[in-house]
């Protein structure tokens, strides 16, 4: 119970002066365009990468977690799992369930690795996108991704979601 009353005076004596969230207010288009990006594709930023130098990160960043060529660690697999949405239990991999490939992007843009999130370039996380494609069957081997060609990349699955038509142009 004392470790508990020592957290929540830590909570409540943080710092006081900081900033109050605008709450309520619209957000500035200048805030959303660096990131946040929309599964057309809209708001990808600059860069470009290939499967070679992809599989190079993820074995430097990404195998302790998600295993040897994306099948599973202590993390999820991403690569296999080619049963389709129907076949129970699903396999939730990129190749078998993710609709777009844009939001593989913009994952491991915003969110790995796991340890130290936003740190690769966009450079490393469009090679890393390049090479996770490649092994789920989607991508040739010599494939490059940059922001045009990965609005252009047709996932599996893609046909059995439904878009939000509100998405911007």
């Amino acid at each position: 119970m004392h470790m508990f009353r020592l957290a929540i005076f830590v909570l409540l004596a943080g710092n006081v002066s900081a900033e109050v969230p605008r709450l309520g207010e619209p957000i500035e288009e200048s805030d959303v365009g660096g990131i946040t990006v929309f599964a057309n594709g809209y708001g990808l930023p600059e860069g470009k990468g290939g499967v070679a130098e992809g599989r190079s990160i993820y074995e430097r960043q990404c195998i302790a977690c998600h295993g040897l060529n994306g099948q599973g660690g202590i993390n999820d697999q991403l690569v296999g799992g080619h049963v389709g949405l129907d076949s129970i239990p699903q396999k939730r991999t990129i190749g078998s369930y993710w609709p777009y490939a844009v939001p593989v992007f913009d994952y491991i843009r915003r969110a790995m690795p796991y340890a130290n999130p936003g740190s690769l370039t966009n450079d490393e996380v469009y090679a890393l996108t390049a090479y996770l494609l490649y092994a789920n069957e989607i991508l040739p081997e010599d494939a490059v991704l940059d922001a045009r060609s990965l609005r252009s990349v047709k996932l599996p699955n893609r046909e059995r979601f439904f878009s939000d038509f509100r998405l911007p142009e």
